[in-house]
């Protein structure tokens, strides 16, 4: 799920980097393994966060360089989202879905001062309540402290480029079924090329210029007088309109925006900071328990189970790239993941028909109850795996 993510206000002050800046799970600046202010989450000096309907109030709107904490809790009566944005809206860090009374916490990695921005998003939707955050100190360097960070970097890099590379070769597919006019092949087609896509999805939220939203916008969330792209766009035409006049042209669009990620992916400078990937798992479950439980995300096509196994595997792969990292510091905490894992992909398995699942329209709201519990019980172990990495 992807929503709107207009451009950053004018007239703020810009940093200038020695090396371009990536977020979410990526960083296109050098690997920030051993900040000399990192924080655990647990550090008497986290920044609170106070989140209701109207406002977003933090404790302090400045840090230092390398790891800062933030706890969030929501006092108002929307569901809320916490993001930290670099420039041009990348997303440093977050956490979705956070009901109103819950407090989370979110640690990210800001190695280079200047500006940033945080948001609070009440409802989930908008530009959200914006506020500079500055960091100053000096930039921080990559440092060889931990041989399985390192290692772990590495293998998730692997990971992703193996899905960017099934996307591509998928996507290819999609594209070419929908400009013969192929219309049930293309549905066919549809589901599982999301798959490699939904695995990866806040990768794509690292590069600038929307690369996300033009590849995953939903139809609910387009900002007035946006031009609509992406997958969803051809899930409409698909099921719903039948194929337009415009369906090849942007059919091809989408086929652009997967081969900028592709070769943003493969840039010399793509690196992955195991902090973020650790946040990663995390936002992948909250995906899931934001928008895939309630059929929102596919709801032309009710492919949403698809979507749902891709978050949770993606999740998985993210944990498993920081396995033993946690298995270093917290074995316990790993033997609790997998039970939470397999308990959730056993009752998933439910759901398969044929090599797919079932239409999402046919689960019932108990079914989605239990589904939805089955993701809170995982969430509530990973989202611990973040400090974790962060203390190693």
């Amino acid at each position: 799920m992807t929503r709107n993510a207009p451009a950053r206000p004018h007239g703020r002050p810009h940093r200038r980097l020695a090396v371009p800046v990536a977020a979410g799970l990526v960083a296109l600046s050098p690997l920030a393994l051993a900040a000399c202010t990192a924080k655990s989450s647990a550090d008497a000096d986290a920044i609170t966060v106070n989140a209701t309907d109207t406002s977003c109030e933090l404790s302090a709107d400045s840090a230092q360089t390398g790891q800062s904490t933030f706890e969030i809790t929501n006092n108002g009566s929307k569901t809320t989202e916490f993001y930290v944005y670099d420039d041009g809206d990348r997303v440093m860090g977050e956490v979705e879905n956070i009901g109103p009374g819950l407090t989370r916490t979110l640690i990210v990695n800001l190695p280079q001062p200047g500006d940033y921005e945080t948001a609070c998003k009440p409802g989930m939707v908008g530009d959200g309540i914006r506020g500079t955050f500055t960091v100053s100190g000096e930039a921080q360097q990559p440092t060889d402290k931990s041989a399985k960070l390192v290692a772990a970097a590495e293998g998730y890099k692997r990971y992703v480029v193996s899905q960017i590379e099934a996307l591509q070769e998928t996507g290819q597919q999609f594209v070419d079924a929908i400009k013969a006019g192929d219309v049930e092949s293309a549905k066919a087609q549809y589901p599982l090329v999301r798959t490699y896509y939904e695995r990866i999805e806040p990768i794509a939220e690292s590069f600038p210029d929307n690369l996300d939203p033009r590849i995953d916008l939903r139809e609910a969330d387009l900002a007035e007088g946006q031009q609509w792209t992406g997958f969803h766009r051809l899930e409409k035409d698909l099921w719903v309109t039948g194929l337009q006049p415009d369906s090849a042209a942007m059919a091809d669009q989408l086929m652009a925006d997967i081969d900028e990620l592709a070769d943003g992916v493969s840039a010399p400078d793509f690196t992955v900071d195991p902090l973020q990937v650790a946040g990663g798992a995390q936002g992948l479950l909250d995906e899931v328990a934001a928008t895939k439980i309630t059929g929102e995300e596919d709801i032309f096509s009710h492919t949403d189970l698809y979507d749902f196994q891709a978050n949770v595997d993606g999740s998985q792969a993210a944990v498993a790239s920081l396995r033993p990292i946690i298995d270093e510091q917290d074995p316990q905490l790993g033997t609790q993941i997998d039970q939470r894992f397999d308990d959730l992909d056993a009752t998933l398995a439910q759901y398969h028909q044929g090599d797919g699942f079932v239409s999402y329209d046919q689960v019932t709201e108990e079914q989605r109850r239990e589904l939805s519990q089955k993701i809170d019980a995982l969430s509530a172990v990973v989202s611990q795996v973040q400090g974790v990495v962060a203390s190693a």
